[in-house]
């Protein structure tokens, strides 16, 4: 399927502008529009976020900031909900010892709508 130079100079477009921040001793790539599933975030439904370490920044095909380590320029996003994860199963045992254990986890996400870089 063909695409036209106006999709391909949207999709570029938006390649163009992304952000690099660093929440719950993670990193994420942040777009505008775009959606992350985040560490939890003890902020209610609808609220929003500013998120304050920013290690990267780019906003056009040559504009490009680093930060050292961090840069001055918040980004803001929208708190969307908060739910749990996938399901993870942790075994343990012990050879010949009859010793089994088995648990489950779901870790808490919080998600939110990038509005501003």
């Amino acid at each position: 399927m063909a695409q036209t130079k106006e999709s391909a100079s949207k999709e570029s477009a938006s390649m163009d502008r992304y952000a690099i921040i660093q929440t719950g001793g993670k990193q994420y790539q942040a777009r505008e529009g775009k959606t992350l599933g985040i560490e939890k975030l003890d902020i209610e439904e609808g609220g929003s976020v500013t998120f304050e370490k920013v290690l990267l920044r780019k906003t056009g095909p040559d504009a490009l900031e680093i930060g050292k380590p961090f840069l001055d320029v918040p980004v803001k996003a929208k708190v969307l909900k908060h739910i749990r994860g996938p399901k993870l199963i942790v075994f343990k045992f012990k050879r010949r010892k009859k010793s089994m254990r088995k648990k489950g986890h779901r870790q808490p996400i919080t998600v939110v709508r990038i509005e501003s870089i």
